[in-house]
This record gives structure tokens, C-alpha cells and sequence, in this order.
């Protein structure tokens, strides 16, 4: 629906900001009839679904939860370092990451690590295109979705002219101003997630302190949301992230954890559209979930990742 919705923005606008937003507060607005007409008890009947164009799937949240794989092309990743930034190894850890049961294949080559050297895009790029290209020649990739993590546009352009369904902006449009536009031109879906400052210092004091982590995040990821809107990026082709780990301490990650519905709930008082939109979570292996188990190696922390995931899950990550 939300996409006829975008068709009735007016010829006079000069922005980018559909008017179903300032319909929908009306009192006979387009929300309100759709409320009338039953509003939420009507998906799932009669063939209306809520979906996410992705390449060429559409993507049903309703139906299940999906699973995200992620490939780590960095010399220092927390938990697996090292590992595949030999393309063989890369194109055998996808292998075995979609025989696992992976909806998509999230390939980063930049590090998010906290004080990690940021990479250029031409070193950002060299590590990426060659594990790129053998990914994309292998049959068990047939039916996936590919996603690339980078806050470069031009790295988001180049992986998706070789493939590439979704953008996955740990910044969401913070440390490259290109890629909102760049994004809006490439016509995929952008996931945005929550973080103060940059991987250098999201672990600073002044960026751990919050009132209300649930309320403030729900908040600061709604403005970024509406940045990307603005830039020309359809609602319905955003996805959110909390941030989970990054510019939140251990405690401030379990909070945000249970809270994650009133994150949603938040973002739902600024904008009816927002309050359906897909939620994605990051758990693997995180610290916060060592430090709760007192398993220091990553490795270890395999239970924990199913418990926090079924928890996310519960509360509303799709």
C-alpha cells in the first residue's frame, strides 16, 4: 500500500516528503479510512500482504523471520578476524552460511571495530570486488540476497552494478553525505542503523550517556529515517537497526534488547508508517553477551546469540 501511496503526493511539493504523512494526522484521512476499513486485521486476507521489493523477491515479513548471514572480509573482526579475506575461504564460508539456513549474505570489508584504521574506497573496494565476484558465480547463491556493509556510496554503487540487493549503512548516512542521494539513485532497499558519532569513538562517554536508551534511540534512528525520506528514499524501501553494540554499553545493550517493541512504539508516535517498518538485529557473539556469561572468546558465546536473537525476535525484529 505504501508504495500507491507515494502517487498522491501533490504537483506543488518541493520536497521529497509524500503527503499521505500530513494526510494520515487528518481526521477523514487516508490512515483513518484504512483504520475504518479494518486497518492491520486485513493483512494476510484476501491476498494483501506488506512487503519489501528486494531484487526479485518480495519479502514477507508476516511469514517468517529471516536469517542474516554475515561475512566478515576484515583482518580484526572480534570474532572471526581474519578468517576469510582469502576468496577461496570467503566463497566457502557463504557455502556454508546458506546451507545454515541464511536468507541474505551480509559482505563487509570495512571495520567497525572501535579505533579500527578506516579504509579508503579503493581499499575498501579491493578487498570486496574479487570475494564479490566469485560469490555471484556459485549456485548455492541462487534465491539469496546479498547485501554489502559500507558507508561508502561509491562502494554501494560499484556492489550493486556486480549484484548486490541491499545497502547496509552502519552510519545511516553520516560519514559519506553522497550516499542517501546515491542510494535513492540505486533504487535498492538502504538499512539504517543507529550510532552515535563513528567507529572511533560510538564508545566515548559522551556517547554512551542516554536517559531513556529505548525512547533516544528510537528517536535519533527516526531522524535518520527521515533524512533518508528526505533525500528520496521511499519509507517502504528503509529497514532499521537499533545498533546493537555500538554506542551502547553492556547494560544500555540489554535494555535496548527488551525494549525493542517500545523502540518501535516510539517511532510509531512520529510516524504511522515507520511502526511497520523491517527490523534488523545484530547479535552474534557480541561482548555484552561474554560479559553476561562470563565467556570471554567469542566462540563461546553461541548459546547466548540463540537466547538474545529468540528475545529480539519476540520483540518485534523480523
Amino acid at each position: 500500500m505504501a508504495p500507491l501511496m507515494d502517487l498522491v503526493r501533490t504537483s506543488t511539493e518541493t520536497d521529497v516528503e509524500a503527503s499521505w504523512h500530513s494526510l494520515s494526522k487528518c481526521s477523514d484521512g487516508l490512515f483513518k479510512i484504512w483504520e475504518n476499513l479494518g486497518g492491520e486485521s486485513l493483512i494476510g486476507k484476501e491476498g494483501l500482504r506488506r512487503v519489501l521489493p528486494v531484487g526479485d523477491e518480495l519479502l514477507d515479513f508476516a511469514e517468517r523471520t529471516h536469517v542474516m548471514g554475515i561475512l566478515n572480509l576484515t583482518p580484526d573482526s572480534f570474532s572471526d578476524g581474519g578468517k576469510f579475506q582469502e576468496v577461496e575461504a570467503a566463497v566457502n564460508q557463504v557455502k556454508l552460511l546458506v546451507s545454515e539456513g541464511a536468507d541474505i549474505i551480509d559482505i563487509g570489508a570495512q571495520s567497525t571495530r572501535p579505533s579500527a584504521r578506516r579504509l579508503s574506497v579503493g581499499e575498501e573496494l579491493e578487498r570486496l570486488v574479487p570475494v564479490l565476484d566469485a560469490v555471484m558465480k556459485i549456485p548455492e547463491i541462487e534465491g539469496k540476497l546479498l547485501s554489502v556493509d559500507t558507508f561508502y556510496a561509491e562502494v554501494a554503487a560499484e556492489a550493486v552494478s556486480r549484484g548486490v540487493h541491499i545497502v547496509n549503512d552502519v552510519s545511516a548516512g553520516h560519514l559519506d553525505p553522497k550516499i542517501l542521494e546515491g542510494v535513492r539513485e540505486l533504487g535498492v532497499p538502504y538499512i539504517v542503523m543507529h550510532m552515535r558519532g563513528d567507529p572511533s569513538t560510538m564508545q566515548s562517554d559522551q556517547n554512551l550517556q542516554y536517559e531513556d536508551v529505548c525512547k533516544q534511540v528510537a528517536s535519533e534512528l527516526y531522524s535518520r529515517v527521515r533524512s533518508a525520506e528526505m533525500a528520496g528514499i521511499p519509507l517502504w524501501r528503509l529497514i532499521v537497526d537499533p545498533g546493537i553494540g555500538f554506542s551502547k554499553d553492556s547494560k544500555q545493550n540489554l535494555q535496548l534488547l527488551a525494549g525493542l517493541s517500545s523502540v518501535r512504539r516510539e517511532m510509531s508516535k512520529t510516524s504511522v508508517g515507520a511502526s511497520h517498518m523491517p527490523m534488523l538485529v545484530g547479535l552474534s557473539r557480541k561482548r555484552f553477551l561474554g560479559e553476561i556469561c562470563n565467556h570471554a572468546s567469542p566462540v563461546e558465546r553461541d548459546p547466548a546469540t540463540v537466547s538474545a536473537a529468540t528475545s529480539a525476535i519476540l520483540g518485534g525484529a523480523t
